[in-house]
């Protein structure tokens, strides 16, 4: 584990995460569904099963190869080539595009609402273009139910803790007390490893 390896960005690289996270939660199964990913034209992240409107580009998450590309501006017509009939999809699979799907719009609406509370609680200026964005993908992405919605609140403040600046300099004594060479007691090195685990691992990736 390396010095630079500790230090995460703020907002994590959707495409190679949502990637990574879509493959751990298929367990190898393969499946025909596919998850739609565009932004709109403010800036809004849109997660779906559907493809977006015609003209907007997109990239797919196809869950059965653990692969995302990115595609051309969706076309007004229909997606099945000719002569080529459309693949069934299993009860099975509709079940398991739909855990995935919420999963991935649970992660955006964590991210934005985190982004919201650190940028809206700060002294430096912040766009109102920027704010809007991020208010729309919460609004996009976020439950709608009261209770799930007060989850995503909590795990957003906590992903705050985790990217801050307290966090950022306990996993760097971490990695220089795993360090060949250290000379750090085995008790202490239990204990900051135990801090870093109850309040700097991020709840979303």
């Amino acid at each position: 584990m390396s010095r630079n390896s500790s230090r995460r960005s703020r907002r994590p690289a959707t495409s190679a995460v949502a990637v990574l996270f879509i493959g751990a939660m298929l367990c190898g199964q393969a499946t025909a569904s596919t998850v739609y990913k565009w932004v709109d034209e403010s800036g809004t992240v849109h997660l779906s099963t559907t493809k977006p409107p015609a003209g907007v580009r997109y990239e797919t998450l196809n869950l059965g190869s653990t692969s995302s590309k990115a595609s051309r501006p969706a076309s007004s017509g229909g997606s099945v080539a000719p002569g080529k009939p459309a693949q069934a999809v299993s009860p099975a699979q509709v079940a398991q595009r739909s855990e995935v799907l919420s999963s991935l719009q649970n992660r955006e609406c964590v991210i934005a609402l985190e982004a919201l509370e650190r940028l809206t609680s700060g002294t430096k200026p912040t766009s109102a273009t920027e704010l809007t964005r991020l208010k729309q993908t919460a609004e996009v992405n976020c439950s709608r139910d009261p209770a799930r919605r007060r989850e995503q609140e909590s795990m957003a403040s906590k992903l705050r803790v985790a990217n801050g600046p307290e966090c950022v300099a306990a996993r760097n004594k971490l990695v220089e007390m795993m360090a060949p060479g250290s000379k750090a007691a085995r008790e202490s090195l239990q204990s900051q490893q135990a801090y870093v685990d109850e309040h700097c691992v991020a709840p979303v990736q």
